[in-house]
């Protein structure tokens, strides 16, 4: 669990946390929450994501790059969630297993985000419960009917 952000004059924030059958039902259209998926492009392309994509955006927390070999945090990470949520809106925040999530909250919640919600187990509880995702493909477009 990640540590909670404290400034001089606050109190830690409490992330909260919901099991994967509840995020489905929040992030479902009735639900009317929106769902940000901070896992990395290549655990997006290896993995999949959710189905609900049109309530989905990913903004990775940690980036892999080449020549370090481990995570490093997306220094732009709370500026880039700014510019596509509003500061009130109700997110549900994902990752692949529920820690990087539970850490971006962290960050949201100290910028000012008021309703994130991190998902308890990640990624990887919602493919335990076999909830839809969607792989992408790499598959050449179809050729013009034009030819």
């Amino acid at each position: 669990m990640a540590p909670p952000h404290q400034s001089e004059n606050s109190a830690p924030a409490t992330v909260t946390t919901v099991d994967v059958t509840a995020a489905r039902d929040l992030i479902a259209a009735a639900g009317g929450h929106r769902y940000l998926d901070v896992r990395t492009e290549e655990e997006l392309s290896k993995l999949g994501h959710l189905v609900e994509v049109d309530r989905s955006i990913n903004v990775p927390y940690m980036f892999i790059p080449s020549q370090a070999g481990c995570r490093v945090k997306n220094a732009q990470f709370v500026e880039q969630v700014a510019s596509l949520f509003t500061k009130e809106e109700h997110v549900v925040v994902g990752c692949q297993s529920g820690k990087r999530s539970e850490q971006a909250c962290v960050d949201l919640q100290a910028a000012g985000f008021k309703n994130v919600k991190n998902m308890g187990g990640g990624y990887l509880a919602w493919l335990h419960h076999g909830f839809p995702v969607h792989h992408r493909t790499n598959q050449p477009p179809p050729p013009s009917q034009d030819a």
